[in-house]
């Protein structure tokens, strides 16, 4: 099978992947996109379904500070996208700590002397930070202190990335962790002040709200693939890479195998990737270069297990998702599926739970047996005393390779070398996405990647994607007047949605 000599072949089929055909689409380019799983679009962001029980692989907010990618959503899905108030909370002691933290609710949960002692390493922190931090553990400590870092990160961030928080870059905590101040959060208790739309403002509504498809965030990406589908813009399902073919400066073609066996040759002008850079990089024939391919081969990536539980209770937290703090159990996240959207579940009286546990391909919690996570996760959730061991009456495990890239101190360098390779040398072959730019990554960011990339290939000209980043404030806060990532205000009716 061929494509046409000015296809834009894409590699992925996730959010970033099916983006950039969407865009691509609107600009009259011929697209063909080849996914690797035979049955689900939507990569990370796809949605599982087991005996009627709807699930995500890790839970996904439709949320940005982007007004274009919120357009873009609406655009796929339109009256499919539910309103939805958010609560997620830090489990810890048997106790309920709200999530972004707040320094009252945190503080009175601790008790008057784990108060203290956390006040009195806050201050101490703020006064004598550590200079230039480089690694999350120095990163945290300056913005929490020690205590609050130890009770609130450390394990939580251990179990998910499986390695110290002092190998662990300061880049992910300043991206992902909104920072504490207890000035701030006393004036706010006890002096609240009117909610305006003045420029500069820290608009509040969108930590509280978020919008999600009625059947979860593989809704979204399946609309899109049959939309691009029925406009002629194939998603080729269950296709394996074996080659990506370059000659004369440029990428020529992309060869796979479907799932008859069959090879397949897809050559295009322009190749996009969001598979993770580590296995396009061995893909390349002829190979890079030694010092290329030894960058890509040392970036790393953590794994993910979510097992699904079904229990026999129609409520058991009222939290979309809770954070697992307690070191006795090794689950570290729970999401609660009905309360994303009731029609995640086909009984109401029933609920779903994902369990999420964090690992590395190979390791005792990948290679056990599914009925094995099955009774842990069970256990685990009897132990924490959130449901008991014979409410259980279904379960399904499902294991997600490359879940997160890993920031470790020297991965920049790493990516650097990949990124100066392929923009001298095969200029037509663009990375997009968490994986295909080994970036933490939101949804709507890496969206945002591929938009500015297939807007580049389409028009000539553009922004460059490897500026869209995260940062705290955009997590959390949205303010009045900010610049979203297109460059264009944002505007007080989107702070006040």
């Amino acid at each position: 099978m061929e494509a046409e000599r000015d296809d834009v072949v894409i590699l992925g089929a996730g959010p970033a992947g099916l983006t950039a055909a969407w865009e691509l689409r609107k600009h009259d380019v011929p697209t063909k996109v080849l996914e690797k799983d035979p049955k689900y679009v939507g990569g990370l962001a796809r949605t599982v379904e087991h005996n009627g029980y709807r699930f995500d692989i890790g839970g996904h907010r439709f949320f940005s500070k982007n007004q274009e990618i919120e357009d873009t959503w609406t655009e796929i899905l339109g009256d499919e996208l539910l309103a939805r108030g958010r609560l997620s909370r830090i489990f810890y002691r048997g106790r309920f700590f709200a999530y972004p933290l707040k320094a009252f609710n945190a503080l009175w949960n601790l008790g008057p002397i784990e108060t203290a002692r956390c006040l009195s390493s806050y201050a101490y922190a703020r006064l004598r930070p550590i200079p230039n931090p480089r690694s999350l553990e120095d990163w945290v400590r300056n913005q929490f202190g020690w205590r609050l870092y130890s009770i609130f990160f450390k394990t939580y961030t251990e179990k998910v990335w499986g390695i110290s928080t002092k190998e662990l870059s300061a880049d992910w905590a300043a991206q992902r962790i909104k920072s504490l101040d207890l000035g701030v959060a006393i004036r706010s208790a006890l002096m609240p002040s009117r909610r305006t739309s003045k420029k500069g403002e820290i608009v509040t509504t969108l930590i509280d709200k978020f919008r999600y498809p009625r059947l979860g965030p593989g809704q979204m990406w399946e609309k899109a693939a049959a939309s691009l589908a029925e406009a002629r813009q194939p998603v080729l399902m269950g296709r394996s890479l074996l080659g990506v073919e370059h000659s004369g400066g440029r990428v020529r073609s992309v060869i796979t195998r479907d799932e008859a066996g069959r090879v397949e040759e897809h050559k295009g002008s322009h190749f996009i990737s969001s598979i993770p850079i580590r296995e396009l990089v061995g893909l390349l024939d002829p190979a890079a270069p030694d010092d290329v391919r030894a960058a890509a081969s040392a970036l790393s990536y953590r794994d993910f297990i979510t097992v699904a539980l079904m229990i026999d209770r129609a409520d058991v937290f009222p939290d979309n998702w809770i954070y697992i703090h307690d070191p006795s159990v090794k689950v570290g996240r729970i999401q609660n599926f009905k309360n994303w959207s009731p029609d995640m579940v086909p009984d109401q009286a029933k609920t779903c739970l994902g369990l999420e546990y964090f690992c590395f391909e190979g390791d005792g919690l990948w290679t056990m047996a599914d009925a094995d996570l099955i009774e842990l996760a069970a256990a685990e959730l009897a132990r924490l005393g959130i449901s008991q061991r014979d409410q259980v009456f279904d379960g399904v495990v499902v294991r997600q390779q490359k879940a997160y890239p890993v920031y470790d101190d020297v991965y920049q360098q790493r990516v650097a070398v990949i990124r100066d390779y392929l923009a001298a040398k095969l200029p037509n072959l663009h990375l997009v996405g968490r994986n295909g730019m080994h970036k933490y990554n939101n949804q709507d960011h890496s969206m945002m990647t591929a938009l500015l990339v297939a807007r580049k290939i389409a028009t000539g000209s553009g922004l460059d994607p490897w500026k869209v980043n995260a940062d705290a404030v955009y997590h959390e806060d949205v303010r009045v007047g900010d610049k979203d990532l297109s460059g264009r205000q944002v505007p007080a009716r989107l702070a006040e949605v």
